[in-house]
């Protein structure tokens, strides 16, 4: 698994060796970059709230006139 393991914390990346910092640090973001986790991470921040009762019972009341309308402006042959 050449030296990666997943752990509850994240990633482990562990030094080879004959290998500097600089190429630890992009083999380790290069890991976390596939891994997932940052987008996971990122994608939790913008995360929607539900929609409250009232709205949703809006948005359907809403969608009923519209399509009333629709219907009507089609039984007259104009939509």
């Amino acid at each position: 698994m050449e030296g990666r393991a997943k752990n509850q914390k994240g990633l482990l990346i562990e030094k080879n060796e004959r290998e500097n910092p600089k190429q630890l640090v992009g083999r380790f973001l290069r890991h976390l970059r596939q891994s997932g986790i940052l987008r996971r991470a990122k994608g939790s921040i913008y995360k929607k709230r539900p929609l409250s009762h009232g709205s949703r019972v809006k948005a359907a009341l809403r969608r009923q006139t519209l399509q009333a309308q629709h219907d009507k402006l089609e039984k007259l042959g104009k939509a």
